[in-house]
């Protein structure tokens, strides 16, 4: 048999270890949980072939197996966050044994404890601002009959038609950043999604998280929903209530 270490997915408080039967976690293995001090990491055990320090570094380069391993990671704390107060550790969290995942909750103590109580009874939106890519003008192709001067005032149009768009995307932006805030206990700002990861054409002009007690959700979104019917010439995408990821997460 293979050596096997623990990979540790989240710390929780008030977690109940049969509150995880039927969730797996890597490869299928069993979750278990660790208790430490009041608190409960949960981990599965996972194999050294895999999870040792060398095959991870190669692993780590291979983006289908970090895009698989990043799916359970976040299905098992998805489960953890419904049933108690969670904090995720970050992806592929690795401890020897069981006595290495108490020594790490003890060294993480002071800093999961600040965690717990910040996100106690509290969720996670995702608030983002898209403006639509509008096709360049075609000056390329100007009748042979328009003048140089004429050339250069379409351009100098186009130019500014733009620059104008993006001050108006920008003070959307802004104005539902400030909705947002309003209704909420703590926000981040994160950077703009690649468009090749997110598949979205759309420049990004706003990536931003907020972390929402759980009697408000519904007054946060119905005031975000509302500002954002003065803007119609960007889109906006609100999705939530999530686990507090933005603001939970430790190393």
């Amino acid at each position: 048999m293979s050596a096997t270490a623990r990979y540790v997915f989240a710390v929780a408080r008030g977690l109940r270890a049969e509150d995880l039967t039927g969730t797996a976690g890597l490869h299928g293995a069993p979750l278990r949980v660790v208790e430490q001090g009041g608190l409960s990491a949960v981990v599965c055990d996972v194999d050294l072939a895999e999870f040792g320090e060398q095959p991870l570094i190669d692993n780590l380069e291979d983006l289908t197996w970090v895009e698989r391993t990043a799916r359970t990671h976040n299905e098992v704390v998805w489960r953890v966050a419904g049933c108690a107060t969670c904090a995720p550790l970050r992806l592929v969290t690795v401890c020897s044994d069981d006595d290495s995942v108490r020594a790490k909750v003890d060294a993480l103590r002071a800093d999961l404890d600040e965690v717990l109580d910040r996100v106690e009874g509290r969720q996670e939106w995702s608030l983002k601002v898209l403006v639509p890519r509008r096709p360049a003008e075609e000056l390329a192709t100007a009748p042979s009959t328009m003048s140089g001067t004429d050339y250069l005032r379409r351009k100098r149009e186009a130019a500014e038609q733009r620059r104008g768009q993006g001050e108006d995307a920008a003070r959307a932006a802004h104005e539902l950043d400030e909705v947002a805030r309003a209704h909420a206990v703590a926000s981040r700002r994160l950077a703009p999604q690649d468009p090749r990861l997110s598949g979205r054409s759309e420049a990004m002009v706003l990536n931003a998280a907020y972390l929402v007690q759980a009697d408000a959700h519904e007054p946060f979104r119905t005031a975000v929903l509302t500002a954002s019917e003065r803007h119609r010439d960007v889109s906006v995408e609100l999705d939530g209530p999530w686990p507090p990821y933005s603001f939970a997460v430790l190393g």
